[in-house]
């Protein structure tokens, strides 16, 4: 005769997601956790912070400009990825745009045939870092800025950005709206509505389509907000969850207009996951000025504590010289501090603890998962204890002063 026999088995179901959950672009960007900002226009030249949007695009003028060396000081560093300041407030374009003829084919760049957004992307790819864009809304050079004509341009030059350089991991959208410019001779200050007038809805809904996996960066999102300083630090309590709201008196959150006091924070239970960027130049300034010393490789390990280690990330200022490199003095910055922090980090002093835990889900979320190097397991207890706890044995004495 036959025999069935009907076994059943039980897997422990993983706990339910609670609150707002990141997004698979989300998750890449928290894997980068350091990467640079690439400051460099005709400012570089002018040794200016700001530029006016006047000066003359054969300013620009770098004769010894070397992406690949200023990727490897990078990466030296740590960093895993870096964005590129394509077009900074002065309006002025490094790539060959169709927008504006006050761009990089202007000057003496490569005999006017240069793209040197290209020839960064290309380094960055080469040295297996991820690439990112920053297209400044506001332009103090175009004389259509403030009228309802420059949005189509601003648009056209993210639509060129997104089409011709490969995949992005992050697009930047600063939150610096209107003031004095050159405007095209008119030297006058203009003033738009930063509610209305970059119509973020449909703007960012072209990255959305046109580069799905790049996270948006602005005060307010959509995808990382910005801590709410310059000072490369997030609070010591730090949510990746945020809600963006209009500041006292206004009804519209946008970038230039947001709930500033708590984006160091952020918000428990926000709305949206949202996690902070923080923001620093390695030097005091974001352009490179001959005057200015980077800062030190234990300031940046300090920096890196209070941004990463709160769970947000660093987002650090490069500024190479007029030479189109970045000054040695910049380059063993980056270098001492990505020794500081592979050093610290080397040596996992849990890796052959034993560990205990007062509660455990079951099989799939053992106490072995917190040390199996792996991102994608993790320890759980039963969804009715809330107050478990975990005992690390060292098994011998060890001397630490981060966790």
């Amino acid at each position: 005769f036959l025999l069935f026999l009907s076994v059943t088995t039980y897997a422990q179901n993983a706990p339910e997601p609670y609150g707002a959950l990141p997004s698979k672009r989300q998750l890449g960007w928290h894997d980068v956790e350091v990467y640079g900002l690439i400051h460099f226009t005709p400012t570089t030249f002018e040794n200016k912070e700001w530029g006016f949007g006047d000066a003359d695009p054969k300013t620009f003028n770098p004769a010894n400009f070397d992406a690949e060396q200023i990727i490897a000081a990078a990466k030296a560093g740590g960093l895993k990825g870096i964005i590129l300041v394509a077009k900074h407030h002065d309006g002025f374009a490094l790539w060959p745009t169709k927008t504006t003829d006050y761009n990089i084919t202007k000057s003496p760049f490569r005999n006017g045939k240069g793209d040197l957004v290209k020839e960064v992307e290309q380094a960055v790819r080469k040295a297996g870092l991820k690439f990112g864009i920053y297209c400044s809304p506001w332009d103090r050079n175009n004389p259509l800025y403030g009228t309802d004509k420059y949005l189509a341009i601003y648009q056209a030059q993210l639509k060129e950005l997104y089409n011709n350089y490969g995949e992005l991991f992050m697009s930047w959208h600063d939150g610096a709206n209107g003031g004095d410019g050159y405007y095209g001779g008119a030297r006058e200050k203009r003033s738009i509505d930063n509610t209305t007038y970059y119509d973020w809805t449909n703007t960012w809904g072209i990255t959305r389509k046109m580069q799905p996996m790049a996270n948006i960066f602005s005060d307010i999102g959509l995808d990382i907000r910005w801590v709410g300083n310059e000072d490369g630090h997030a609070a010591e309590t730090n949510w990746a969850t945020f809600t963006p709201m209009p500041p006292k008196g206004k009804n519209v959150a946008v970038p230039g207009q947001a709930n500033y006091p708590e984006s160091p924070e952020g918000i428990r239970n926000g709305k949206f996951w949202m996690p902070a960027e923080c923001d620093v130049p390695l030097r005091k300034g974001w352009f490179y000025h001959p005057t200015e010393k980077p800062k030190s490789p234990e300031m940046l390990f300090d920096l890196y504590l209070k941004s990463v280690g709160r769970g947000a990330g660093l987002d650090l200022g490069l500024a190479p010289d007029t030479r189109g490199q970045l000054h040695d003095d910049d380059v063993l910055a980056l270098k001492t501090f990505g020794e500081m922090v592979k050093k610290t980090f080397a040596n996992n002093l849990a890796k052959n603890a034993s560990i205990t835990a007062s509660n455990t889900r079951g099989k799939g979320y053992l106490v072995d998962k917190l040390i199996d190097n792996n991102k994608e397991t993790y320890w759980a207890s039963t969804d009715n204890n809330h107050t478990a706890s975990l005992e690390i044995n060292l098994k011998s004495p060890k001397t630490f002063d981060i966790v």
